[in-house]
């Protein structure tokens, strides 16, 4: 098959993981894989892959942005003359802009639902699902069908799928010298990776950690991603006298070498698809906390491979961390069986096959 895959941007975020992942399992199986995107910093690593990248003008997030024509305009030529046989598309503007390549060049797409939409009256009149829709998470796969009325038929259920082993591999890289290459000292780390967005309750957490600092005055914080919430969340930490005790990190280079330095990592989101950045951590067998919503249900079963607590709320949250923190055994048994939870259930290979049996239900039914 010739795939092509549609995204915003390939900066470091959930989705640009996912489709790390996706394109270099179909590249192993034979497939040629396409990247259109307006590009990022990890362009390199699809390239590395093996994979063809396409520079389309297609950063925004509205649909009715004139970007999308222009992008269509770019793309209908190159989906003609390279034969693409199925077209991936995984935000709200490129679900629209497949809709437009299918009706301009009969290709067929599919989608993935990485979360929960508003249910917005454009979303309604022009749902632009495709032949089939990926949902990330049994709770996504409830959202599409009870919220958005999705027929049950042309949802498909197919978890997001790590390679555990490059994660697990990292684990025992762990030294003072790295942690304060990140601008970290000695003492407990308490970890979270994504974007920064009140959905992802970083304030929550910042404002845990005035209880978890009072237990341990030498745990520490480090808050890898960007976003608009920045200046906010810096704020919360300086008002909180926890400037010495939070670090900021715009983004990660090593993600798996930089989980091997947490003690806990903490996924305190308000809605969650499913939560690639906790998937890695527990791959890495690093304990984990978060917050009982969404897909992170579908993740940890709570006191067997990670802590649930109720969302947006601090007290909780720290008394997990600290539960965590005191009790070492506990940590390392709960962080193994957090490995093996995600080999077990959530494999790469698994994505791999499943999804490539949706191109071709999707490709048949053309």
């Amino acid at each position: 098959m010739n795939i092509l895959y549609l995204t915003t941007h390939s900066n470091v975020g959930g989705i640009t993981s996912y489709l790390l992942t996706l394109s270099k399992g179909m590249a192993q199986k034979g497939h040629t894989v396409c990247l259109a995107s307006s590009t990022g910093t990890l362009s390199p690593e699809f390239q590395k892959q093996g994979v063809y990248i396409v520079s389309i003008p297609i950063k925004t997030k509205s649909i009715a942005s004139p970007k999308i024509v222009m992008s269509l305009c770019m793309l209908r030529a190159y989906v003609k003359k390279n034969r693409i046989d199925i077209i991936h598309a995984n935000t709200r503007v490129t679900q629209a802009l497949a809709c437009m390549l299918k009706r301009l060049c009969g290709t067929p797409y599919v989608s993935t639902c990485h979360g929960f939409f508003k249910p917005k009256l454009l979303r309604r009149a022009f749902p632009c699902w495709g032949g089939k829709v990926i949902a990330i998470s049994e709770s996504v796969q409830r959202h599409l069908i009870e919220d958005f009325k999705v027929k049950p038929g042309l949802v498909r259920l197919v978890y997001s799928g790590i390679d555990a082993e490059v994660f697990s591999a990292q684990r025992e890289i762990n030294s003072l010298a790295a942690k304060q290459a990140l601008g970290l000292g000695e003492g407990f780390v308490i970890g979270i990776i994504a974007r920064l967005s009140d959905v992802k309750g970083h304030v929550y957490l910042i404002q845990a950690m005035k209880d978890v600092v009072r237990q341990f005055p030498r745990a520490q914080l480090l808050i890898a991603g960007e976003g608009r919430m920045e200046k906010e969340l810096i704020a919360l930490t300086r008002s909180l006298d926890l400037m010495g005790r939070v670090v900021f990190l715009p983004h990660i280079e090593d993600v798996a070498a930089t989980l091997s330095l947490f003690d806990v990592f903490v996924m305190p989101s308000l809605k969650e698809g499913l939560g690639l950045g906790l998937m890695e951590a527990m791959a890495a067998g690093v304990a984990v906390v978060g917050s009982a919503v969404g897909g992170i249900k579908d993740l940890i079963q709570d006191g067997e491979n990670g802590l649930l607590v109720e969302p947006a709320n601090p007290s909780q949250l720290a008394d997990a961390i600290c539960a965590l923190l005191q009790d070492e055994d506990r940590r390392k048994r709960i962080g193994a069986h957090a490995r093996d939870s995600i080999s077990r259930r959530f494999s790469f290979q698994k994505m791999i096959d499943q999804t490539e049996e949706v191109y071709r239900e999707c490709l048949s039914a053309a």
